[in-house]
């Protein structure tokens, strides 16, 4: 079965009144047109997110069970439970901010650095941006961040079905213009 026949019978769809709704949706897709252009997916900030998330559940755990009375421990428990929530703030602040995607670089380059893919959708706006700059930004081999904003009026139907091709159509051309060798000066 084709991709496009496989779209046909069970195309996405969306809630049109629920802008997370929209802004998923769009999200999942475009993580999905990145990956099939032949950039692998990067799961080690969300393996570290894991990591931190079972520690601090771990934390709780012992604070529970534990064999002394709270206010015997309650030093011990809160320092190393907002230590390890601290952290879990800090790696979202700083290392995934709007990012919906990390990859490695493609398989078949060796002078390429992984991407991230961000995106914004406003609240109370029908302007979705995305984002696509390297994941090494001080890598030689890096490029300069591309972006576009448009409306996601221009992707769904008026039932909320998204039209895959216009939006496979723009996420690819920016993928494009980010791979594009920049112009050389003299």
């Amino acid at each position: 079965m084709s991709e496009t026949a496989a779209a046909k019978k069970n195309p996405k769809k969306a809630n049109l009144a629920d802008q997370h709704s929209i802004k998923h949706l769009l999200d999942e897709s475009a993580s999905e047109i990145v990956k099939a252009r032949g950039y692998p997916e990067d799961f080690r900030t969300s393996n570290v997110r894991l990591l931190l998330g079972t520690v601090i559940i771990s934390i709780a755990l012992f604070a529970q069970f534990y064999n002394k009375k709270f206010p015997e421990n309650r030093d011990f428990l809160i320092g190393t439970y907002i230590f390890f929530n601290v952290l879990l703030q800090l790696l979202t602040y700083t290392k995934e901010k709007n990012a919906i995607l990390f990859t490695y670089p493609p398989t078949v380059s060796f002078s390429s650095t992984g991407l991230v893919v961000s995106s914004k959708l406003p609240r109370f706006s029908d302007s979705y941006t995305l984002t696509i700059s390297s994941a090494d930004p001080k890598s030689v081999a890096a490029k300069k961040p591309v972006e576009f904003t448009k409306s996601v009026t221009q992707w769904f139907t008026k039932e909320g079905v998204l039209v895959e091709a216009l939006f496979r159509k723009d996420v690819e051309a920016l993928v494009d213009e980010y791979n594009k060798e920049p112009k050389k000066t003299k």
